[in-house]
């Protein structure tokens, strides 16, 4: 069965929650940045007398945010391009998950860095039609950030109000969970219960914490690090509840449609982010600079360096889309009553990747039994 939220009353607090200034609903790893503008900065041209492959143009899509550095990395120094050769790249941002399954859709983009929740929900309302996961791009960089005058542990989060990006969305799912483990009730839907979760827009969330809004946040980076600035403290760093402290937070997906016709620019764009992901652990100062440069590029002003040098060390680059993770975050949304169980079954195609790991003397990684049969 496909996974939807449940029901008409879900639709309903939904549109309450955009219509309120402090609780506007936006993307499961929200962005800084305009929703799908172009992005003609810094962008590389294809070489003089490069070979084309079999598309002209290929429309990748990703949202200007720290967990998406791959991306805006990758943009930034043409290292997609130059795996492309006379293949055009043109890049989109999104600020939501959504938009960016909406756009890859309609072929508005053919590849996307994008957070697990938009693609477990794109793949199973197309009925398993419209993407495949191929790659994975980060994890971690997820953090409860607290005001430390009125929590000083974990038990004082009960009865407090604490903000998350979005109904149902992965930060809004690991919360309700971790409550849930600690025998506290909360309605799903409502947000209601033992912890008052506060759907919020991640832009939004430091002046509602700054007004007393809300007592804390479950959010990812750079969010977290901007509530720091503002004097909160790390309650709880996600990647500790987590086997390994890993789980995904971003990945790449694929039109099913154009991996089909375009089988040889899908490599090379996983070509691009392997290597990217490579130049990114091995040059981390450098890498963090790249990327709050393209920040800048497309905001108009950079992440200052106390949020930047807060967010960067939490969040790890790596070529796994940790696929076994994703299942989990699908339970547990299954468990919390905001998703019926959705069959996952050949969500990821990895044999591209794993080709080009190999090519790069890099060990094969696993899909956890969601490949295509």
């Amino acid at each position: 069965m496909p996974a939807t939220f449940r029901s008409t009353a879900l639709r309903r607090h939904l549109a309450v929650a955009a219509a309120l200034p402090l609780l506007a609903i936006t993307a499961a790893a929200c962005g800084y940045g305009s929703e799908a503008d172009e992005d003609t900065a810094d962008k590389a041209a294809p070489a003089a007398n490069a070979k084309k492959l079999s598309a002209d143009t290929v429309k990748i899509g990703y949202f200007p945010n720290l967990t998406h550095a791959t991306a805006l990395i990758g943009d930034h120094r043409g290292l997609f391009q130059k795996e492309l050769g006379g293949t055009k790249v043109s890049y989109s941002q999104f600020n939501a998950g959504p938009s960016e399954i909406e756009a890859l859709n309609s072929g508005s983009i053919d590849i996307g860095w994008i957070g697990p929740s938009p693609a477990i929900n794109g793949y199973t309302k197309s009925n398993g039609e419209n993407l495949r996961i191929v790659g994975g791009s980060a994890s971690g960089g997820v953090k409860l950030v607290v005001d430390p005058k009125k929590i000083k542990t974990v038990d004082d989060v009960k009865g407090k109000n604490i903000a998350t990006p979005q109904l149902g969305n992965t930060q809004d799912v690991a919360l309700l969970n971790w409550a849930a483990e600690k025998g506290w009730k909360i309605d799903a839907q409502s947000g209601k219960g033992d912890v008052n979760v506060v759907r919020t827009d991640n832009k939004i969330t430091p002046d509602a914490y700054k007004a007393g809004s809300v007592d804390g946040a479950w959010v990812p980076e750079p969010t977290a690090s901007r509530l720091v600035a503002l004097g909160g403290k790390v309650l709880l760093n996600e990647a500790d509840l987590w086997p390994d402290k890993k789980f995904v937070i971003t990945h790449v997906i694929v039109s099913q449609k154009f991996l089909k016709s375009h089988p040889d620019v899908v490599e090379a764009v996983l070509r691009g982010t392997v290597k990217t992901n490579a130049w990114i652990n091995a040059n981390p100062d450098e890498a963090k600079k790249a990327a709050n440069d393209k920040l800048k590029a497309l905001s108009g002003k950079p992440l200052p360096a106390d949020v930047l040098d807060s967010a960067w060390p939490s969040i790890e680059f790596i070529d796994d889309p940790l696929a076994s993770t994703l299942k989990t975050g699908a339970d547990y949304a299954v468990k919390a009553g905001l998703l019926e169980d959705p069959d996952l079954d050949g969500i990821y195609d990895l044999s591209t990747l794993n080709k080009v790991l190999k090519a790069e003397g890099k060990p094969a990684v696993e899909d956890a039994g969601l490949g295509v049969k």
